[in-house]
């Protein structure tokens, strides 16, 4: 699925399955709760917090793609082509930093 095919699919179930969008303050609460939850099962599984009981059963991959979710929403509601938005920001990563991690002494 392309990151534009995405965009059209969660309209779609929005539009259907999910009745209306939530308003983008809305949607940046939860997008806030989803990224907290990923956040969660990092400190637990690669940082130094001991998992839960009520955290044994989640899936980092299923997190993930609630935060992408909702920030499609955010993008639809917004008016933000994610497929363009990404090139032009790898564009500007390019140049900004086309020398700054090669001169990185802690990335060696």
């Amino acid at each position: 699925m392309t990151i534009e095919e995405a965009q059209k699919t969660v309209d779609q179930w929005i539009n259907t399955t999910g009745i209306r969008y939530f308003n983008e303050l809305t949607n940046t609460a939860i997008l806030m709760e989803e990224v907290g939850e990923v956040a969660r099962i990092m400190s637990r599984k690669y940082g130094e917090q001991s998992f839960k009981k009520s955290d044994e059963a989640v899936d980092l991959g299923d997190e993930m793609a609630d935060v992408l979710f909702v920030l499609i929403c955010l993008a639809n509601q917004t008016g933000i082509d994610l497929t363009e938005a990404l090139e032009k920001n790898l564009v500007k990563k390019n140049i900004r930093d086309s020398e700054r991690h090669k001169n990185n002494e802690k990335l060696r």
